[in-house]
């Protein structure tokens, strides 16, 4: 089965994706222990998306947490450039569009909030993820990114870094349809910036009032920015 490289070539990361999506869900909730649940409804509480709002959920994958989404009245879509993460979400119903998050099929200012659950590590351009996100959000709008991060207890992110992550490989051969994958995912969380770091690029692609919220100790971070409102003399 296929895995993709630190290189992230984007036909190789959606081979990859198309290669997992068989029981996902199930794999996902394994690998955690359960705590993708809570992560999910920490995204969903600081996302606070209303009712009569648009919302872009990128790289949603099978669409779980865009139904969480839509459940508070705002229309949702699922974006994933790996079709066969969005055939194992048919079920879900929610709007879900095949997009490239380097090129979103979007128009300029087309969403109040844009978010992105464990995905924008993925993309092998950070910042033009970030600016295109930032295209497709109208002016005050808002982002909200959950990724895995950096623990911030030190003896605990020695044992994770030097043992845990190399572990998902080794549990992955008994619940993923494609374990190879995990190598991969493995290698691409210990590479991840730290939370600042992830905050600066954010604030480079042009997002402001940039903060985070630690999660199960730094392990997983939420990001949240707002786009900029247009200054009164760029309005004339």
């Amino acid at each position: 089965m296929s895995r993709a490289g630190l290189d992230k070539n984007p036909r190789e990361v959606a081979e990859m994706f198309d290669g997992v999506a068989k029981g996902y869900d199930r794999t996902n909730s394994v690998m955690t222990m359960g705590f993708d649940r809570r992560w999910r409804e920490w995204s969903r509480r600081v996302l606070d998306a209303r009712p009569g709002e648009k919302v872009l959920d990128l790289a949603a994958g099978t669409a779980v947490s865009t139904v969480e989404y839509a459940a508070s009245g705002a229309w949702c879509v699922a974006a994933d450039f790996s079709v066969g993460m969005l055939a194992s979400g048919a079920h879900r119903r929610v709007p879900k569009v095949a997009a490239d998050a380097l090129r979103l099929p979007f128009q300029d200012n087309s969403f109040d909030a844009v978010t992105v659950s464990f995905g924008i590590r993925n993309f092998n351009d950070t910042v033009l993820a970030l600016q295109e996100m930032a295209r497709v959000t109208k002016p005050g709008g808002r982002m909200v990114i959950c990724e895995v991060s950096t623990p911030v207890w030190k003896p605990f992110r020695f044992v994770y870094m030097r043992y845990l992550l190399k572990l998902l490989p080794l549990i992955a051969r008994f619940v993923s349809s494609n374990p190879a994958a995990y190598k991969y995912l493995s290698e691409s969380m210990a590479a991840w910036p730290d939370q600042r770091s992830l905050g600066e690029l954010i604030s480079q692609a042009g997002w402001e009032d940039v903060a985070w919220l630690n999660l199960t100790g730094g392990m997983v971070a939420l990001h949240r920015a707002t786009k900029p409102k247009p200054k009164a003399d760029e309005q004339d």
